[in-house]
């Protein structure tokens, strides 16, 4: 009897904790390739205190991301574009930055790979508008004396994301504002119509980026820094950018910083904004808010509970941005402003 007794209770114990974990509110997350590896990280460690929720992780890019967020398939739309005045008055949602990150412009040219060449904008939106055909050109060569009798006369190889993608928002926000002619058209945007250049290549997401990259000779990337590590392991060269005051910057924590901190000031309320082509002597030109794309109206109190208390960890000083988590993908905390304007957003989840 009492061994009888023993197993019943051990059942129904492991029934209650088979009721409980089927009873966990379940988020979903979608988006950005970007932030996906910090958003990893993040739920794994947020799940060891928080059993009540579940939240699943999709690197989609962040085109689908936002979709999903408006359409209420997923509960996080990561992105690393804000949403656009246009979208926002069809379909009001909200734009929480979640960290601070940046993107590199690799390249694979065989001997020069070590070298950090410079590039302007300008003469990114050449290459990538099929007008500068060649690694010696001399375009390129002028910004590059020290290795100008090096670059081969090889035709470059534009790579471009193929999927809606924050990084192709911010690489063509950095074009648009570099080079009036670029932002006559293509512009930017998530997608855009890239020009047609005959040897172009397309891949999908950062990862795609990175192995089309390092299996393409002469190639050319825009890669988000959270890719660091792979680039690397893939012996990818990256560039020192011009930026606004006419300084070439690499994308190093320090000139990262400096972007986003004279920027802050000029974060509004929704914090939508850009932050690439930042004023300063030290900023690195392509850095962004990494943003939560998230409904106000989610129609169930215990999931808008859930996602409201994971959201407060994600931008926490004790949470989120710890040093050790954002390190592991080079990016950076939010400032204390902003922080504190993510914050209100979050508290008007319903």
């Amino acid at each position: 009897m009492r061994k009888t007794l023993a197993l019943t209770l051990a059942a129904l114990c492991a029934l209650g904790t088979a009721g409980q974990a089927l009873a966990a509110t379940r988020l979903l997350e979608t988006g950005s390739s970007l932030l996906y590896p910090l958003l990893n990280i993040w739920v794994a460690a947020y799940q060891k205190n928080d059993h009540a929720v579940q939240i699943t992780t999709q690197s989609t890019g962040s085109g689908t991301g936002i979709s999903q967020a408006i359409s209420g398939v997923a509960q996080i739309g990561a992105s690393d574009a804000y949403m656009p005045d246009g979208a926002m008055k069809s379909t009001p949602m909200l734009n929480i930055p979640l960290a601070i990150s940046a993107q590199q412009i690799n390249y694979n040219i065989p001997g020069l790979n070590n070298v950090h060449l410079n590039f302007s904008g300008p003469v990114l939106a050449g290459i990538y508008s099929g007008k500068i055909r060649y690694w010696n050109d001399s375009a390129i060569k002028a910004m590059n004396h020290d290795v100008a009798g090096k670059l081969p006369h090889q035709p470059i190889v534009p790579i471009h994301r193929t999927d809606g993608s924050g990084d192709t928002f911010i690489f063509s926000q950095y074009l648009s504002k570099s080079t009036p002619s670029w932002a006559n058209g293509p512009g930017f945007g998530t997608t855009i119509s890239w020009p047609g250049v005959s040897n172009a290549v397309g891949a999908n997401g950062n990862p795609g980026m990175v192995q089309t990259c390092k299996h393409t000779r002469y190639s050319i990337a825009y890669i988000g820094v959270s890719f660091l590590n792979e680039t690397n392991k893939a012996g990818l060269g990256y560039a020192a950018l011009k930026n606004r005051d006419g300084h070439y910057v690499l994308p190093t924590a320090a000139n990262i910083h400096a972007a986003a901190a004279s920027m802050v000031g000029h974060t509004p309320k929704d914090d939508r904004i850009s932050l690439v082509f930042a004023p300063g002597a030290n900023s690195y030109p392509i850095i962004n808010y990494e943003y939560a794309i998230v409904n106000p109206k989610q129609g169930n109190a215990t999931v808008a509970n859930s996602l409201k208390a994971f959201l407060n960890w994600a931008i926490s000083a004790n949470g989120g941005q710890q040093a050790h988590f954002l390190d592991a993908v080079h990016f950076l905390p939010l400032p204390g402003p902003v922080i504190a304007k993510s914050k209100a957003q979050i508290e008007s989840i319903r």
